[in-house]
């Protein structure tokens, strides 16, 4: 459990402002030193202390900073028990998490306390200050503080830990819940649940600006002209670093590394890496990218080591203006009912792997913006061309035609929308609280007399104006 500077001195303020039994009290007012701890319950032969109940609030307070402590004695005791009962879970747990031989190395901790008292310092000019606002809140040296996040940390992912494993070992076992314990812990929740996204579900089309042929030809007799350097003897890397237009590799030869069969490569370059022998220089062959010559170089199992040149042809403004009149035509014909089967095959970037179907229900916040200004306004049956960014070159845009196949709005979360991961949440927890309460009857518990006596002075009781 990672905790704040803030956290940490409310916790100390609140430990001082603590109810004391009436025998502390009457040690106080006899000006007799006041006991700052003391024993609230005992689980088999280890203690929980107040401080340790105090902790609790104060993070229950941070937590939830709309929580209020109760105001009158019934809901005060109500509350105090609920929070030293949660404190005796912990224990059993964490007395299981022993029996069962389980350890989280400080290796594993480290990191994230190293990251917490790195936050935690650099709120204080001086190391002096820090040490001293250390010292106020009960933490003592840095040291020691250092080993209380530890211990708070190892505790927590102890009981998770040891949760999962008497699951795994049948121990824990499952607990049926009905649909109405369901529709109660609903309705017990639902004003904190927030709202759910509206939601698109759509297909599309995806158009990529194509070269004319006389630009197309152009790249394509250049690229053979470098074949045939390579050919006659050229240095491949030296040619690469002067003709490639792939500035990822350019500047190592053309080098692509290790590559190994659905790394991510273009399928048209991937067939033709995994067909060559080594040393062998391939055809030219196209790919979305423009004209490729490749290399093999070393085989090693399933990876491949390789060079390749890349000859891109020019797309200028007439072809990125012919792609967008053309996907305003693939939009008109789609209306007029021609399948979408039928123009994705012909008109689809499927080469650049470009998604056709997005059916699983999309947050319209989550979109990315060229697509949320595209679909505001639009229902269902709608359809829409827009631009987006062209992941091999930037400065060209595609084209997408996207028809929108449903529209949810958003609104507050219903039963619905949680009830399966809300059923199995309570059913983990009806799991865990049988297993523990068996746990109590085969171990000593007690909570101490006195332990959940309301805070001294006036309360305002339940049905009375505070």
């Amino acid at each position: 459990m990672k905790k704040s500077v803030a956290l940490l001195l409310a916790l100390a303020a609140a430990i001082a402002a603590a109810p004391r039994p009436a025998a502390a009290q009457q040690q106080q007012a006899a000006a007799k030193p006041v006991p700052l701890d003391w024993v609230v319950a005992v689980v088999g032969t280890e203690p929980i202390m107040e401080s340790e109940v105090q902790e609790a609030i104060v993070q229950r307070q941070q937590q939830d900073p709309s929580f209020k402590l109760p105001t009158d004695s019934a809901g005060w005791v109500s509350f105090r028990k609920t929070v030293i009962n949660g404190l005796i879970d912990e224990k059993l747990l964490l007395q299981q998490a022993k029996e069962q031989k389980l350890t989280i190395a400080d290796s594993i901790l480290s990191p994230a306390v190293d990251q917490q008292i790195a936050r935690t310092r650099a709120q204080f000019p001086s190391e002096a200050q820090y040490r001293a606002e250390l010292a106020k809140a009960g933490l003592g040296t840095p040291d020691e503080y250092r080993q209380f996040l530890m211990d708070q940390l190892r505790n927590g992912q102890l009981q998770q830990e040891v949760t999962a494993k008497l699951q795994r070992d049948g121990k824990i076992l499952p607990v049926a819940v009905s649909e109405r314990e369901v529709q109660q812990a609903f309705d017990a929740i639902k004003g904190n649940l927030g709202h759910r996204p509206a939601t698109f579900t759509w297909r599309q089309i995806v158009i990529n600006p194509q070269p004319s042929a006389k630009e197309k030809a152009a790249a394509k007799a250049h690229a053979d002209s470098v074949r045939a350097e390579l050919v006659a003897g050229g240095d491949f890397a030296r040619i690469a670093k002067r003709e490639s237009a792939d500035s990822t590799t350019r500047e190592v030869g053309g080098d692509l590394g290790w590559n190994r069969r659905g790394s991510g490569l273009v399928p048209s370059f991937e067939e033709w890496l995994f067909a060559m022998p080594p040393g062998q220089i391939s055809p030219v062959f196209e790919t979305p990218f423009g004209y490729h010559i490749l290399r093999v170089d070393r085989v090693n199992g399933p990876e491949r080591k390789a060079r390749h040149i890349l000859i891109r042809w020019t797309i200028d403004s007439a072809d990125v203006a012919r792609a967008e009149h053309l996907a305003d035509s693939v939009k008109t014909m789609w209306l007029a009912g021609v399948p979408f089967d039928t123009l994705a095959k012909k008109y689809h970037d499927y080469a650049s792997r470009e998604e056709t179907t997005v059916l699983t229900p999309y947050p319209f916040d989550s979109l990315p913006q060229n697509y949320q200004d595209a679909f505001a306004g639009h229902k269902p049956g709608d359809a829409v061309v827009f631009k987006i960014a062209n992941a091999q070159t930037p400065w060209i845009p595609k084209f997408v035609v996207a028809r929108i196949a449903s529209y949810e709005p958003g609104g507050p979360l219903t039963l619905a929308d949680v009830r399966s991961r809300l059923r199995a949440n309570l059913e983990q927890s009806a799991a865990i609280r049988r297993y523990l309460d068996d746990l109590r009857k085969r171990q000593f518990v007690q909570i101490m007399p006195g332990a959940l006596a309301p805070p001294p002075g006036e309360l305002v009781h339940a049905g009375q104006s505070p």
